[in-house]
């Protein structure tokens, strides 16, 4: 079973129109902004070979069940420093020119999407998406991980498991695979897979047949 992947502490959507960089407003109007990148993206990417020979060494298994699942069993978001959680300090590690009030909140500042290549001034139309999602986690064998491992996995700033993100991007993407989703924007496709295999790697996760073809086919992709 397959369930939606929804971020904590995230305030309701706003649907976003166009293809092309767009951010909402206050007032709901939308207006063009310009699609700078972020100050900085995930830690940890791999290089290409890296990521092929940790490719190599994962497990190949049957995906195991959603029985027992919670999102509650991956406490998420955590206090990282002073009174900034998780959420708001991937918000100011990803975006341009953030601004915070006293509560670490985000109130201005831009945000690129890599998955789309959007680009937003409203914090409340971006998530912070797990790469690897928790649901995916779970059925990869977190589900037999103590609460606080998988409260770890669930805040990890050290790998490139947490990005900002559109939030309807990472509401389409869910809990699913490379098999099955992928970034819209096919030049990050490398890079994602990259990133989705590390964290694999890194945290002892196993992977599915199909899902690994799709992982080689995108790392084929890459460069270096």
């Amino acid at each position: 079973m397959r369930v939606r992947h929804l971020p904590s502490r995230t305030p309701p959507l706003r649907r976003w129109a166009a293809a092309s960089a767009a951010a909402v407003t206050a007032t709901g109007a939308l207006v063009a902004v310009s699609a700078a990148p972020a100050v900085a993206t995930p830690p940890g990417i791999p290089s290409k070979a890296t990521a092929q020979s940790q490719l190599n060494a994962l497990t190949v298994k049957t995906e195991g069940s959603m029985s027992g699942y919670s999102r509650d069993l991956f406490p998420h978001w955590i206090t990282i420093s002073g009174t900034c959680n998780t959420r708001e300090t991937v918000l100011k590690r990803d975006g341009t020119s953030v601004v915070t009030d006293s509560s670490c909140a985000a109130v201005s500042g831009r945000w690129y999407s890599p998955y789309d290549g959007a680009t937003w001034t409203a914090a409340s139309d971006v998530d912070i998406d797990h790469v690897v999602p928790l649901a995916e986690a779970w059925r990869s064998g977190a589900s037999s991980w103590t609460t606080s491992r998988r409260q770890s996995f669930a805040n990890d700033l050290t790998r490139p498991q947490l990005v900002a993100v559109t939030d309807n991007v990472n509401q389409a993407k869910g809990d699913q695979d490379p098999a099955t989703w992928q970034p819209p924007l096919s030049s990050y496709r490398c890079t994602y897979s990259k990133m989705w295999i590390t964290v694999k790697y890194s945290w002892g996760l196993s992977l599915q047949s199909s899902e690994k073809s799709a992982l080689q086919n995108m790392l084929n992709t890459c460069t270096s």
